[in-house]
């Protein structure tokens, strides 16, 4: 082009490339397929489909299987099959959307359908059935067909959507977290553009990328964690006069922009189909398109590393035509700015639905096939796939709108609120809640004035600005939290419980009443369940103003989610004004509540025959039945030689129970025919180890000692108070050891030592002079045979054999196999007396260690290591199948319940564990394996399962008598052993024989 003549020119060569590169129909990424030996073009394939094929497979074309022979560039070459058995091929490309007039008849007919059912109609109905022949040319099948299924969406939304009519439905998946489903008939086209929109404002929103997908009759939005917002809102989201440059910047990131791109510049002749006489390949068109699009519009295909914001799009004719494109051929802007138009003028009416399940109408949405979907995840990676459309008949449901079951929400919450039975629960509950008002609790008040009078926690005095005037509320708080209670009520004073140091740990410098406000409603909703801003600040006696601001960060966390959740307040709100249909009734709406996630996703899977229901509490003695088969120790259910052994060492890991019963008493009742050689074969490859867990108890565990005073006293590492002296431990066969797998010693020892790399300072300083010996060599060379120690310590074999004991018996060492713990447990091979001595040497084979934490392992910090507590977590449900406070009695690691709790929670989240009333007569939360769930179920259902006589070791993990069976409690020390008989110990227990 010749500016300045205004003349335009012909380039050399530029009459071929129009003959032969010309043309408005678009290169699409096809291979042909050629009939060998003819060279006939029979048709053509998919690039995909003919890349994926392989010389040998048989597809078909036409009526005709070919065997492919070869696959070259842009070719197929076949051969007649003779009729074997084909694959279908597929091709892949841009499916017509219905127009909107098309959407707008299919919803029209719903809407009239919906009248119908409203007038009484059901399938088979005569009348239906004529209308609809008359109308549509349905037969009776598909006329009973369309009335059922109308009749199942409207069931929970309340109506069916039309173009004057949005519905926004939100329901919780299987993962826990939510899908969106937003049902609006307006076809495919304006359903892309309004998904693609709505996902870059979430992106925007929330820093978070979301799957979505979009139909004919809808849209659906997988949503995180991180989305809390009110579900009206997602109606504001995309505003009219912002939705162009949204729905730009959204489509820049889609194949949809590159491949319009390519179609536009071959149109142009930009960029050429055939060059020296041959055409193009596909592939390399594709490659060119995107250098000419480097070279035109550097910021589409620049590192989004190196540049935040929108991209601003250059004022170059082949940008603008392919935005143009794909805004308007491939979606419907115009149509979509109306309709937002509309629905901010009220002329759409908008309905929203928290429903516990999917609604009929959200199935089609949510299985939608791969050419809807929004994003890059593929089939198999959807968040749509996690939503179990099973469970969502229309039976279950008494034919209310979306509702939640109030005796679910009444259930959820008596269990999310803590058990408290004496002052250390007390004590764990403030430090989760930050503060205790005495009207909320009063039936606790003697454990606080307990902890109160150590110091532990404070009463705080609190004046409240209140209709009748000021008034003094008094709570409860521990020292941790008082300098945010201080903050957040200026003028509370402290009125018992004065701590002994004004050190709490906590930078008063860095807490504000905005901060404190935000700490205690975070600690209060994980316990409360749904609950308005009124009733919350009434509650914990805070203004209402900064509830809601609370509740406001909290919502931005994605911790808590407001709505409508209780069934009255459900039924006022779709009959109010909420739904700004324009026809309210005149009343006034209930108060919105509020309600933290996890909660409320409980809520919905307990609405929906939840998990938790399908088992009702079993009795204890039934339980006891469960355990006895699930721990191997019921006939019939013992497990056999090294992969049994295996097994049964990892389900009681961590576990410690005396040195001399574990092979007499727990390994060989739950195996088959047990010999000690498949324990000695674990051990030496390295597969088991074993040795004592936690220190014994003693004051050196609290307080580390240092040195000797001289009246023969130890100094403590605090405050050089003199303490006994300790007496060197006397070794028996009583000390509590555990096996345990290699790969676990670090996290088991970790949770049971934390922080003490081998073994507490005071139990190293307790032991005797030889034991000391033999620890500092073993410490400092590794591991050693019991020869090395004689040798390098210079003391005789009966002192290191004493040591070595000694050492076991404090936690300290352990050693590679077992036989040289049998060789100091037997009393005869330490004797070495009569025919034993030839037959088992007195010091088998086996090297001593020290028994220590790996402190590489510890300091992992990869993003993916799993936390030690969520790791004994797993454990303990592992062993027992069910958990709850309960039972964990006899477990000696130090981890609290609240700190199990927390991971417990998070494994029900993911769906890993599932939680519930799974045992009757014990109070708190529980939780079960699934496996687990359908074990007790199996139990119960069978009376003889665990039924039978039983003999257990007192030493055993299932001796839970005086704690989850009546009776007082049987030490692990005694010499009797326990009978059962269904799941009961027998009434005599002191006439019971006592173990070989």
């Amino acid at each position: 082009y010749d500016r300045h003549e205004g003349r335009l020119r012909s380039k050399r060569g530029g009459r071929l490339a129009a003959l032969t590169s010309g043309g408005a129909i678009p290169e699409t990424a096809t291979y042909q397929v050629v009939a060998e030996p003819e060279g006939t073009v029979v048709g053509t394939v998919d690039e995909d489909f003919a890349i994926e094929s392989l010389a040998g497979d048989i597809m078909l074309l036409g009526t005709t299987s070919w065997r492919i022979r070869g696959i070259e560039t842009g070719k197929v070459r076949v051969e007649d099959a003779h009729g074997a058995p084909p694959n279908i091929p597929f091709w892949r490309g841009e499916a017509p959307s219905r127009s909107l007039e098309l959407s707008r008849a299919v919803a029209e007919l719903r809407e009239q359908i919906f009248r119908l059912h409203e007038q009484g109609a059901v399938p088979g109905d005569e009348r239906a059935r004529q209308w609809l022949y008359e109308e549509c040319g349905v037969d009776v099948s598909g006329t009973d067909q369309l009335l059922a299924y109308v009749a199942g969406g409207t069931q929970i939304l309340g109506g069916v959507p039309t173009q004057t009519c949005v519905i926004a439905e939100r329901f919780f998946d299987e993962a826990g977290g939510m899908q969106l489903v937003l049902h609006a008939p307006f076809g495919g086209r304006l359903n892309r553009a309004w998904g693609l929109a709505l996902r870059k404002r979430f992106c925007v929103n929330f820093d978070f990328e979301l799957q979505a997908a979009a139909t004919d009759d809808g849209l659906v939005l997988s949503l995180g964690e991180q989305h809390s917002f009110p579900l009206e809102a997602i109606f504001g989201f995309v505003h009219p006069n912002t939705v162009r440059d949204v729905l730009i910047q959204a489509t820049l990131a889609t194949p949809l922009f590159l491949t319009r791109w390519r179609w536009n510049v071959t149109r142009a002749l930009a960029l050429l189909r055939f060059q020296n006489g041959k055409r193009v390949p596909v592939h390399l068109q594709r490659m060119r398109a995107e250098d000419l699009l480097a070279a035109a519009f550097p910021m589409a295909a620049a590192c989004g590393d190196n540049h935040v914001g929108d991209i601003p799009v250059p004022v170059h004719q082949l940008v603008q035509e392919t935005l143009r494109d794909c805004l308007t051929e491939a979606m419907d802007l115009v149509g979509l700015r109306q309709v937002l138009e509309q629905i901010e003028g009220q002329e759409i009416q908008v309905r929203v639905v928290e429903s516990p399940v999917p609604s009929l109408f959200a199935h089609e949405i949510l299985n939608a096939n791969p050419y809807a979907f929004l994003d890059d995840a593929p089939l198999e990676e959807r968040r749509a796939r996690a939503v179990n459309l099973r469970r969502t008949s229309a039976t279950a449901f008494d034919g209310s709108i979306g509702t939640l079951d109030g005796a679910a929400i009444e259930a959820v919450v008596d269990e999310a609120w803590p058990l408290v039975r004496d002052a250390d629960e007390l004590f764990d509950v403030l430090q989760v809640l930050g503060w205790l008002p005495l009207a909320v609790g009063k039936p606790w008040q003697e454990y606080g004035e307990a902890l109160a009078s150590y110091g532990r926690v404070q009463l705080l005095q609190v004046p409240v600005e209140g209709p009748s005037g000021t008034k003094a509320v008094e709570g409860w708080t521990t020292r941790e939290h008082l300098p945010r209670l201080q903050a957040l009520f200026t003028r509370a004073h402290v009125i018992a419980g004065l701590p002994d140091s004004p050190s709490t740990g906590v930078e008063e410098e860095s807490v504000t009443a905005e901060s404190a406000a935000r700490d205690v409603v975070q600690g209060w909703m994980p316990h409360i369940g749904p609950v308005t801003p009124g009733e919350l600040a009434g509650r914990l006696s805070i203004p209402i103003a900064v509830v809601q601001q609370a509740l406001l960060q909290l919502e931005g966390q994605g911790q808590v989610l407001r709505g409508h959740f209780r069934p009255s307040s459900r039924s006022e709100t779709l009959t109010g004004s909420s739904t700004r249909e324009g026809k309210g009734n005149g009343k006034q709406p209930s108060e919105e509540e509020w309600c933290d996630r996890s909660l409320l996703a409980r809520i919905h899977r307990r609405t929906v025959t939840a998990l938790r229901r399908e088992i009702e509490p079993v009795a204890a003695s039934d339980f006891m039945r469960f355990l006895f088969r699930w721990q191997h120790r019921a006939p019939g259910s013992q497990l056999h030689g090294e992969a049994g052994l295996r097994e049964v060492i990892h389900q009681l890991a961590g576990f410690e129970s005396p040195a001399s019963a574990w092979e007499s008493s727990l390994l060989k009742a739950r195996l088959a025919h047990y010999k000690p050689e498949w324990l000695d074969n674990l051990c030496l490859r390295g597969e088991v180890a074993w040795g004592r867990l936690t220190p014994p108890e003693s004051k050196a565990t609290l307080l580390p000692v240092v040195g000797h005073d001289p009246g023969g006293s130890e100094m403590t590492l605090e405050t050089g108070t003199p303490v006994p002296a300790f007496r060197p431990r006397t070794p028996t066969s009583l000390a509590p050891i555990s096996f345990l797998r290699r790969q676990d010693v670090s996290w088991v020892l970790g949770v049971a030592k934390p922080g003490k790399p081998a073994g507490p300072l005071g139990v190293r300083f307790s032991l005797s002079s030889v034991a000391q010996a033999v620890f500092d060599c073993l410490d400092r060379r590794g591991a050693c045979f019991f020869a090395d120690l004689t040798g390098r310590t210079g003391h005789l074999a009966a002192e290191v054999e004493q040591a070595l004991w000694e050492l076991v018996a404090t936690g300290l060492v352990t050693a590679d196999g077992f036989d040289p713990m049998r060789a100091l447990i037997d009393p005869r091979r330490r004797r070495a007396e009569g025919k034993d001595r030839a037959r088992r040497p007195r010091h088998s084979v086996g090297r001593w260690d020290v028994f220590r934490v790996d402190p590489g392992a510890l300091d992992d910090e990869r993003a993916d290591r799993v936390h030690p507590h969520e790791q004994w977590a797993r454990q303990l449900a592992h062993r027992y199948g069910v958990v709850f406070r309960d039972l964990l009695k006899r477990e000696s690691l130090p981890v609290t319940w609240r700190e199990l709790l927390v991971q417990y929670r998070k494994l029900e989240w993911r769906g890993e564990m599932r939680g519930g009333r799974f045992v009757n007569g014990f109070t708190g939360e529980q939780f079960a394996l699934p496996e687990a769930v359908e074990s007790l179920r199996a139990v119960r259902r069978d009376d003889q399962a665990g039924a039978q006589e039983i003999r257990l070791s007192p030493a055993d993990p299932l001796n839970l008598v005086g704690i989850i069976l009546p009776g007082e409690r049987i030490s692990a020390h005694t010499s009797k052993s326990i009978f059962f008989r269904n799941g009961v110990p027998a009434a005599d227990i002191a006439s019971v024989v006592s173990l070989a």
